[in-house]
């Protein structure tokens, strides 16, 4: 299963938490030389940030690749940073909430009735395309990879507001079984003495 394979990496990862500013900071360190670090909102549990880093191939610290969230400057590679500095060019940024995936794409003006948003199982994806042929995206969907499901037509809505389009995924109930898995590990984690504790979710 899938979702076993990602709950089993987990697991066997070297990990450290830090309670900092009201988000719950998980860094994970898989082999070889891979690594990853998350931020938790402390209140609800949503996961709020995902970045992942591989050492680049002549061995030296790779740049980070952001899944989940609004990147700070840090998190950035190179292309990243060269999109985000010119306003006119339409950016990808990922959030999760407690029903649904969701996709922000920004700079793009166009009015709601020219966009298309189409579930692609063959493709394990979602397409994002104007009839204009401006814009023409696929966007990848690690939640559902991870559990071994394709996208469905149905669970999409989309909406288009101050020039960024809004995509939301309904949140599958196999992905709520991982992420509670996942956080039920993460919880389990030792912090240091200094940490504020968390605030208990009733989740």
């Amino acid at each position: 299963m899938a979702d076993e394979q990602w709950l089993e990496m987990i697991q066997k990862a070297e990990k450290k938490c830090l309670i900092q500013d009201g988000k719950r900071k998980v860094h994970y360190l898989f082999s070889p030389g891979e690594e990853m670090v998350e931020e938790y909102n402390c209140e609800t549990d949503v996961l709020i940030r995902r970045a992942w880093r591989k050492k680049s191939s002549l061995g030296g610290e790779g740049q980070w690749d952001v899944e989940i969230g609004d990147p700070e400057e840090h998190f950035l590679n190179i292309d990243q940073v060269l999109i985000k500095e010119s306003s006119s060019a339409p950016f990808v940024s990922r959030r999760i909430t407690k029903t649904s995936l969701e996709w922000r794409i920004r700079n793009l003006p166009y009015p709601l009735s020219v966009y298309s948003v189409t579930a692609e199982p063959d493709s394990k994806c979602i397409t994002v395309r104007t009839t204009n042929k401006k814009y023409f995206k696929r966007l990848a969907i690690p939640d559902l990879e991870r559990v071994g499901l394709l996208p469905e037509q149905d669970k999409i809505q989309f909406t288009h507001n101050h020039n960024t389009l809004i995509i939301s995924y309904q949140k599958p109930q196999k992905v709520y079984g991982l992420e509670k898995k996942i956080l039920q590990e993460i919880k389990k984690i030792k912090t240091s003495k200094e940490d504020v504790q968390c605030t208990k979710s009733n989740r």
